[in-house]
């Protein structure tokens, strides 16, 4: 083997194993020792190579004579040979087959990881296609029916103006021809006078002429005023009778009402006050807690309704079972058979989960828009001055249910809590 001084040189053609080879018992190296040409050999080899040779030795590589047997033990050869040695041996083999295998193993894991990912991300994509065409389809229904409505609107209005034009024309048409006739008659009238002027034996016998009614009025203000109104508020008052859901016009069952809840006489407003009021006992009334339901039970369809709160700090609003505890203070929650939104001093908004969940809100609404559906088992809450969704219960009530308040205890000196159910009168204005 040649070799630079302290190593073997860089080998061109064979590995690295090759270099580090005795040529003597063609194996790895075994304690290296150099020559002073530059050769290596192990160095039991060399010393059995030249045992029993007396004067001058030679190389077994490149023949070179030497005049005694010396050589020099290369460590950093050694070194190397321990190292290629040791990477060949077969612990180390099996150490990097076994890496290999759990390497491959995991690289193979994480491949079908990443492939049920993306067969994963493939059908939520499919998913979201399909609930998002489905509504499509469910939108274009819900503005179709309100097309209909206002096309049906507006071809009622063009017809009744197209009538009441009609008659108007009718009335001034009657009045020219009458007026029309009138002038022919009085022609005839004048030309027998002329003629009986040629020749006046005796007064012409005149036909009398028809009498003519004064022009009828027409009031262009009058006229006008029933189309120049706000139509799009009439026909948007209009449209309440063909909204499905519509704003139900709910009342306060007064028999479920806490004794420290008092109850407008429409029954549409619920105030707390300090002092209890004495009511009959019966089953349906709350008794620990400042509640009070509904008149109306819902367990089909959809429906929507909306509550003023103001100003009011603290209320509870939402829907409840028919079969909640009323004698008992039980939490708010749907576990308890209530789905709930509620406001606590005075900006914190929170649905009334199992423990509650903060809502976070821009800014405070007046007016609570509350929708229920009882086929999707749904519930939502709204603001009702622009319609944003402030929360969603998504797995709603079974069974039957009733609107459900809460104007909650006041502290000292607050003014008493109020909610009021907004009613839309249903009635289409005149016009």
């Amino acid at each position: 083997m040649a070799a630079a001084p302290g190593a073997p040189p860089p080998s061109t053609k064979g590995s690295l194993r090759e270099d580090l080879t005795c040529a003597i018992c063609c194996d790895l190296f075994r304690e290296p020792v150099m020559l002073s040409c530059m050769h290596h050999f192990c160095k039991a080899c060399i010393s059995r190579y030249w045992r029993g040779t007396q004067g001058p030795v030679t190389c077994p590589q490149c023949r070179k004579e030497f005049r005694s047997k010396q050589f020099q033990t290369n460590y950093l050869v050694a070194a190397m040979v321990e190292k290629v040695r040791s990477s060949t041996s077969d612990t180390h083999i099996r150490n990097l087959e076994k890496r290999l295998s759990e390497s491959l193993v995991s690289y193979n894991s994480r491949k079908e990881d990443l492939i049920c990912t993306i067969r994963k991300d493939k059908d939520k994509m499919d998913i979201i296609k399909r609930v998002g065409a489905d509504l499509q389809v469910h939108v274009r229904g819900e503005f179709r029916v309100l097309h209909q409505i206002l096309q049906e609107e507006e071809a009622c209005m063009l017809d009744q103006l197209r009538r009441e034009e009609e008659e108007e024309l009718e009335k001034v048409q009657r009045h020219l021809e009458a007026t029309e006739l009138a002038i022919r008659e009085l022609e005839n009238n004048i030309k027998l006078l002329q003629q009986s002027n040629i020749a006046l034996t005796e007064f012409p016998q005149l036909r009398p002429c028809a009498e003519v009614n004064s022009a009828p009025d027409f009031d262009i203000s009058a006229f006008s005023s029933k189309y120049m109104a706000p139509l799009q508020y009439i026909t948007w008052r209009r449209m309440f009778k063909a909204l499905k859901p519509g704003p139900a016009a709910l009342t306060f069952d007064v028999d479920t009402a806490h004794p420290s809840i008092h109850v407008s006489r429409d029954k549409t407003v619920a105030v707390e006050c300090d002092v209890m009021t004495q009511h009959t006992s019966n089953s349906k009334r709350f008794l620990q807690c400042v509640n009070i339901l509904a008149a109306q039970g819902f367990q089909s369809g959809r429906h929507y309704w909306e509550v003023e709160v103001g100003s009011s700090p603290k209320w509870d609003l939402g829907v409840a079972s028919e079969t909640v505890n009323r004698n008992a203070r039980i939490k708010l929650s749907p576990e308890n058979g209530y789905w709930t939104l509620r406001l606590r001093n005075g900006s914190e908004y929170w649905a009334g989960t199992q423990p509650w969940t903060r809502v976070q809100l821009r800014s405070s609404p007046q007016r609570i828009g509350v929708y229920l559906d009882c086929d999707e088992k749904k519930v939502a809450f709204y603001d009702a001055d622009d319609m944003s969704l402030l929360c969603l219960f998504s797995k709603g009530p079974r069974g039957k249910v009733f609107p459900f308040f809460s104007p909650c205890i006041s502290e000292n000196r607050q003014k008493p809590h109020t909610v009021k159910l907004v009613h839309y009168p249903s009635v289409a204005l005149a016009i």
